[in-house]
């Protein structure tokens, strides 16, 4: 029988993916898990290569039965380094992967409650609508995914500064009716900073809009607030469901040619999913956006305009092996040429790999990357290149 969207949204939000979670506590009233995974990868890029640290991460999640069908939740998630940093270029942020020096830093952290009639409501930081709901299904390949969705944008690290990847400061409602899911977001913030010559916050080499430009100036100050992000899904069978969603947010920044500009943060979008990523068969997932001032190019410019698309494409057998296609796509629009007159901005390129799901709690994979951009040719703007990548994941 078909689960509900309310059941499904709120496996999401309350409970880590079951191939990653092991309840280590019950009682008649609370649950504890943990989960998350140690990815270790050898990637060859931009003629090097090196062992790089595939995103690993440890997370506790905890839910309460409050009795006559309420639960609350909360969930705690970092961000584990364990092999310590690298230089390879290769994508959209200009480096394989960001890490902090820390062995651990905060990825998630949100509390929330759920009732089987009323939905369920969350605060703090996490996963977006826009994510969830809209493009996540496609950003399950290991290496090279995720930078045409509009997901990690500004800062290139989580997307937090606009809500569309793991928001800062998010408040997140989400309910169904019948086949239909839907879902409402706002980010109550204030993020502001001036930044240094050298693109850093006041100075230093941090803060989330590090290296932003606008026109050929850099930001000089910069102030970003609310956001609001939606959702709607519908489970039009047991396999096929079918997603649309918004976010929004304003920003005002001021170059340093002392030029003031008030724009809106702006992407729309929607995709379709066939099967389960993890379940055995046919997998396909397919999503498309248009973003105004959302998206930034490899040198920190934002794109006055842009459409993207991401698509991904496996079928896994019953020995295990799963063979996995994609598809990136992500190009500005004419505003953007005419702004910085130096040529066109296409992220372009195809993924191939196979997956070996030992068991459900050990992959190991091979993944490669065919890069077919276009990018501008007046400028020093970082090429992406092709690439390979071999690894293993332990999950917990």
């Amino acid at each position: 029988m078909k689960k509900t969207l309310l059941a499904s949204a709120l496996a999401a939000v309350i409970f880590v993916p079951t191939v990653s979670a092991i309840e280590i506590y019950k009682d008649d009233k609370n649950t504890v898990a943990i989960g998350g995974w140690m990815d270790a990868r050898i990637i060859n890029t931009q003629g090097e290569t090196n062992v790089m640290n595939g995103s690993s991460r440890i997370n506790f999640a905890f839910n309460r039965d409050m009795g006559n069908d309420w639960q609350t939740f909360t969930k705690f998630e970092w961000a584990v380094n364990p092999f310590g940093t690298s230089e390879i270029v290769y994508g959209s942020d200009s480096k394989i992967s960001y890490e902090n020096d820390e062995f651990f830093t905060n990825r998630l952290g949100y509390v929330g409650l759920s009732h089987d009639k009323y939905g369920s409501l969350a605060i703090g930081k996490q996963w977006s609508l826009w994510y969830l709901d809209v493009v996540g299904a496609t950003n399950l390949v290991n290496t090279w995914d995720g930078n045409a969705s509009g997901t990690y944008t500004y800062n290139k690290g989580d997307g937090s500064v606009n809500g569309t990847g793991r928001g800062d400061n998010t408040v997140q409602y989400r309910n169904s009716i019948g086949d239909f899911g839907f879902g409402l977001q706002v980010q109550l913030k204030h993020d502001e900073a001036t930044l240094g010559a050298d693109g850093g916050l006041d100075g230093t080499n941090n803060g989330p809009f590090e290296g932003l430009r606008i026109n050929a100036d850099s930001i000089e100050r910069i102030e970003f607030n609310q956001t609001i992000g939606g959702s709607v899904t519908y489970a039009a069978t047991d396999k096929l469901t079918l997603a649309a969603g918004f976010n929004l947010g304003e920003f005002e920044a001021t170059q340093r040619s002392g030029e003031e500009i008030s724009e809106t943060d702006s992407i729309y979008g929607l995709s379709m999913t066939w099967g389960g990523f993890e379940q055995p068969g046919f997998y396909a997932s397919v999503n498309i956006n248009q973003n105004e001032f959302h998206d930034t190019d490899n040198i920190g410019r934002i794109m006055p305009d842009a459409v993207g698309l991401e698509s991904l494409f496996t079928y896994k057998f019953d020995n295990g092996l799963k063979p996995i296609f994609g598809y990136n796509y992500l190009e500005a629009g004419d505003d953007y040429e005419a702004r910085y007159n130096d040529g066109k901005f296409k992220r372009q390129f195809i993924l191939v790999g196979l997956h070996y799901v030992w068991d459900d709690q050990t992959m190991l994979y091979l993944e490669g990357r065919k890069d077919m951009s276009d990018f501008n040719e007046l400028n020093d703007t970082p090429d992406e290149d092709d690439g390979v990548a071999i690894g293993i994941r332990y999950y917990l």
